[in-house]
């Protein structure tokens, strides 16, 4: 899906989404169930944000019998592409590089993660050619 058809979803959104991406098609009960006892929100609100995700075209919905079966109609890795992309244009002026170097310097990095992100920029390198 190309980026200009990802829609930009709030942080409420997300969570509905990750609940939707991580555990499949949903009948609309289970989303409300799962999210009103997980965030306190009321039933009202769960399907309202339901609604607003099949407007923006990031779920779909199918009636079986008298149920709503919501599906992701965006991947996961499509909307945290999406999400980085605006992210570094209005903190980081587009620049990758600068994000990184605050995380770095900010963050706490397992060793585990230090080891994957030398590993990456370790390929980044091969890719260009450099020793």
């Amino acid at each position: 899906m190309a980026k200009a058809n990802v829609p930009q979803i709030s942080d409420a959104e997300w969570e509905v989404m990750k609940l939707v991406w991580g555990r499949g098609p949903l009948v609309a009960a289970d989303v409300v169930e799962s999210l009103a006892a997980q965030n306190r929100w009321s039933p009202r609100t769960v399907k309202t944000l339901l609604n607003r995700l099949v407007r923006k075209g990031a779920l779909g919905y199918q009636v079986v019998g008298r149920h709503y079966v919501y599906r992701a109609q965006v991947t996961r890795d499509a909307c945290v592409r999406r999400e980085s992309s605006s992210f570094l244009s209005r903190v980081f002026n587009g620049s990758a590089a600068p994000a990184l170097v605050h995380f770095l310097e900010h963050e706490y990095l397992s060793p585990e993660e230090i080891e994957r992100m030398r590993s990456i920029l370790d390929g980044a390198r091969e890719q260009e050619g450099r020793p």
